[in-house]
């Protein structure tokens, strides 16, 4: 296809994201399905392992195991909440505010979905993967103090009643993408919009850990860091350029600006930290390179290259002050910077994504009747709405899950680290 016919059917699409980029087709494309179910093995691996390593190494020793648990255990109970309701109540038609119940335990499947040239059981898979991830990212606001129990039923009943409304509100044909025409190409709003406000409000409820900006809480393993981060970075391929749904050039476009928004907050992030304190770090590039990647989530199938870098850019730099702000000034301890960097980052290229669709950034334009300010307007609703709506059944969640099971682990056991006090285990033996 060639460009000018590209941003055509990339335009027809904004009113259904699920069905951009997607040829009208019956039949099932052999490339495509390969592709897609590529792309949910890709999401996958940014869970197990590549965030468990990502936030692994940033706590300390007796904490690592803990971390790890919580991201296998929420993949494990999220994946088979989606396949009972989860995908039904996003993806089973078109009413305003959620799904229906046609397809729950992901009966009723049929052979092609609608609008897609994929077997609707690899869309499934493929959105799975994003609802898996999600609660996982709030890890990061809580490590190293909260009960496991806890995380479990706080997990299922957030995305039960967090991501799975979201989800269907910009994708699922709900209100704010089929009335107000909201855009989210892979998930600046359902996703890291969601989790960074959930972070936010959990860091707050549970409190700071103990010495928290009295004492150095030093990440034990910038190494293993790194290595999470590098599954990220390459899982984030499969993140945005499988939310393409096909094998074709708006794929191809996708992951290139993906990896161009990256890089540009990569170098931006450790630049700050030059002018700042004189040295760059390990921690600080693969933090800045997930601020681009969330920053960029959002727009990555809308805007040119140049966008991407810029976009990348402006994230990386705005991520890196949210995360002085966050622990310094309002002194919350977000342990992982879940609300800085992916929440600010999603939120930033979710508002941004108006501008840097304009033609003369490089960016597809706008649909025919469409323009900068509508746009604009519904980018700022949608962000809007998911701040409000996630805040306030987050508290709920967070509530209901500590009637059965405290938030908080004791002090002795917070000293001990998770590691031993809840699983019985370390996560490193020096003997």
């Amino acid at each position: 296809m060639k460009s000018g016919g590209m941003k055509a059917a990339l335009v027809a699409g904004f009113a259904a994201p699920v069905a951009a980029h997607a040829q009208d087709a019956t039949t099932v494309n052999n490339g495509d399905t390969g592709w897609i179910l590529t792309a949910s093995a890709f999401v996958l691996l940014m869970t197990l392992p590549g965030l468990g390593l990502f936030y692994g190494g940033l706590v300390r020793a007796r904490n690592v195991l803990s971390v790890l648990m919580h991201c296998f255990a929420i993949a494990c109970g999220v994946s088979l909440l989606w396949a009972i309701m989860g995908y039904s109540l996003v993806f089973d038609g078109a009413a305003p505010w959620l799904g229906g119940m046609d397809n729950l335990f992901l009966g009723n499947m049929a052979a092609v979905r609608d609008g897609l040239t994929l077997p609707e059981n690899a869309f499934a898979l493929f959105q799975m993967t994003f609802a898996a991830i999600t609660p996982a990212l709030i890890v990061g606001a809580f490590v190293e103090r909260v009960r496991f129990g806890w995380v479990m039923g706080f997990s299922l009943l957030w995305t039960l009643l967090v991501y799975f409304p979201v989800a269907h509100w910009m994708w699922g044909g709900g209100w704010l993408a089929a009335e107000w025409g909201a855009l989210d190409f892979a998930g600046g709003i359902v996703v890291h919009t969601t989790a960074g406000i959930a972070a936010l409000v959990v860091a707050l409820l549970l409190g700071p850990r103990k010495g928290f900006n009295k004492t150095l809480l030093l990440p034990h393993s910038p190494a293993l860091t790194m290595t999470g981060a590098g599954l990220l970075w390459v899982g984030w391929y499969g993140f945005n350029g499988g939310s393409a749904l096909a094998a074709n050039a708006g794929a191809a476009s996708a992951i290139l600006n993906t990896h161009f928004a990256a890089s540009a907050a990569a170098l931006v992030w450790i630049a700050i930290e030059y002018w700042r304190i004189g040295k760059p770090t390990s921690v600080g590039i693969v933090t800045g390179a997930i601020a681009g990647l969330a920053t960029v989530t959002p727009a990555a199938g809308y805007i040119g290259p140049m966008g991407a870098m810029l976009l990348g850019g402006l994230g990386g730099a705005i991520c890196f002050f949210a995360v002085q702000i966050v622990k310094q000034k309002i002194a919350v301890d977000d342990s992982l910077d879940v609300f800085a960097v992916h929440g600010v980052g999603g939120m930033l290229g979710s508002v941004l994504i108006p501008v840097f669709m304009l033609p003369v950034l490089g960016g597809i334009g706008f649909a025919e009747g469409n323009g900068l300010e509508h746009q604009a307007v519904a980018q700022l609703l949608a962000v809007g709405v998911t701040i409000v709506w996630t805040a306030v059944a987050t508290l709920l969640c967070a509530k209901a899950a500590a009637l059965l099971v405290p938030m908080r682990v004791s002090v002795e056991e917070e000293h001990d680290g998770l590691d031993i006090s809840s699983h019985g285990e370390r996560g490193w033996e020096m003997d």
